[in-house]
């Protein structure tokens, strides 16, 4: 083989090394519109599809949003996606917000319902009133991990709880970029699987007495993951409970 094809042979090869890694270094945002809902504060809603209530007005400084395509039936609840709009560059930022799934909604051809807050928080200061102006902008967006500093997975006996007839739980500070898929319970010697009743809540009637034994099936991008976590047997409604749980 001759000098000139040796090199040839040579960049091919580090072509095919190199360029998948170069091509899965670079952030893949999705192309959507986006726009927003007004409140009283800016923040998000206590009565989010999600099921969240308070957590799902305040969690991540209020950036949150309602989906439309990303809901997935509930299973988008509590997912985290950096949005930035690219409507007009003199306004927007190139780092735009990242907000946390609380909602389902749709506006005009969007894919995102942001609040007031994280709506304004993609635009370049003192152009927010601008931004507002338009009220649908074109996005890009990418899930990102959420990032919950301190805390790990709580499991929240939500309040439509009634002890000891019915059962309905939510968790709380879903960090990384993993989707909960389904909730057991451990009953009689076997795990049963509850229902998804809404959003993220998950529910079970006659539920076991004595401490809850759950498991959580969790899918990343490694795979499927079965995380444990236990309630204590006098649980009340309303109250989270910490688990050892740190989702990536």
């Amino acid at each position: 083989m001759g000098f000139s094809l040796k090199l040839q042979y040579y960049c091919l090869v580090c072509v095919m090394v190199l360029l998948p890694a170069l091509c899965y270094s670079k952030d893949y945002f999705v192309k959507t519109r986006a726009t927003y809902y007004g409140s009283s504060d800016g923040l998000g809603t206590t009565s989010g599809a999600c099921g969240f209530g308070e957590y799902g007005r305040n969690i991540s400084s209020g950036n949150v949003a309602g989906v439309y395509r990303l809901y997935k039936n509930g299973v988008g609840c509590g997912a985290c996606y950096q949005v930035r709009c690219t409507t007009n560059p003199q306004i927007c930022t190139k780092k735009g917000v990242n907000v946390v799934v609380t909602d389902y909604g749709q506006g005009d051809n969007t894919d995102f319902i942001l609040s007031h807050h994280a709506y304004e928080a993609m635009a370049r200061p003192g152009t927010a009133d601008r931004l507002l102006a338009y009220g649908v902008v074109d996005v890009e967006y990418q899930r990102v991990p959420c990032q919950y500093v301190g805390h790990k997975i709580q499991v929240k006996v939500h309040e439509y709880s009634r002890k000891p007839d019915y059962l309905a739980i939510i968790m709380l500070y879903q960090a990384g970029k993993s989707d909960i898929l389904s909730v057991d319970i451990w009953q009689q010697g076997k795990w049963v699987e509850m229902r998804r009743s809404f959003g993220a809540v998950f529910d079970m009637t006659n539920p076991p007495l004595g401490a809850i034994s759950l498991r959580f099936k969790v899918q990343d991008n490694a795979g499927i993951k079965w995380p444990k976590a236990v309630i204590p047997r006098n649980w009340k409604a309303g109250v989270a409970y910490d688990t050892d749980i740190q989702l990536q």
